[in-house]
């Protein structure tokens, strides 16, 4: 229960210092006064008694948390100590009376259940259904990973041409001017005439 308008964080402890100030202002500065709440007339006599009521199970309440918290504390450390001990002995009756059930019985406790042997068919559906899952799942170890190859049923060529290369142009390495052949003996020898003169001017 919060008699404060704060949050609901608020602690017990805060709670309850809230409620003993109510108490001792009303107390000390209206002790003759009345005051209408929530369609409820209340005079402070009223109102301390009703509050004082919330202190004393808020107090409880505050008692128990602690109380709860010793005896935990308590468990706690009696367990570490005894929980060993208890499950050496729980073992060790169950090894003792594992053909009497019966008798396990009377301290609470169960025979061991003895697995029943799968027959054969059993393991090969376990099996199958393993196999059936790590295909589904595509699960291999590295072994079936390298062991992995694929196969051809046929091949298709597609022959693709080429472009033609455009030809080599080699290049032309000049040669030495061949020098004029002689002419043969008593060959005339062409001579370029002199151009002619100006129009009226005689040579002298």
């Amino acid at each position: 229960m919060s008699t404060t308008t704060s949050t609901k964080a608020t602690t017990q402890a805060t709670t309850l210092a809230q409620l003993q100030a109510l108490i001792l202002g009303l107390q000390k500065q209206l002790p003759s006064a009345q005051f209408t709440l929530l369609s409820t007339v209340f005079t402070a006599a009223t109102l301390v008694t009703a509050l004082q009521g919330s202190v004393t199970a808020l107090t409880a309440v505050t008692a128990a948390h602690a109380a709860l918290k010793v005896a935990l504390a308590a468990w706690d450390a009696e367990e570490a100590k005894m929980g060993p001990v208890i499950l050496a002995l729980r073992r060790t009756l169950q090894s003792m009376y594992a053909n009497a059930p019966d008798t396990l019985a009377v301290y609470g406790m169960e025979p061991h259940k003895v697995p029943v042997p799968r027959t054969t068919a059993e393991k090969a559906a376990s099996a199958a259904k393993a196999a059936a899952t790590r295909k589904a799942r595509g699960t291999t170890s590295k072994k079936q990973k390298l062991t992995v190859s694929g196969n051809v049923t046929g091949i298709t060529i597609t022959p693709i041409t080429a472009p033609t290369a455009a030809p080599t142009v080699e290049p032309v390495t000049a040669q030495p001017a061949t020098p004029a052949a002689a002419p043969p003996a008593g060959a005339q020898v062409a001579t370029t005439a002199p151009p002619a003169s100006p129009t009226g001017h005689v040579g002298q």
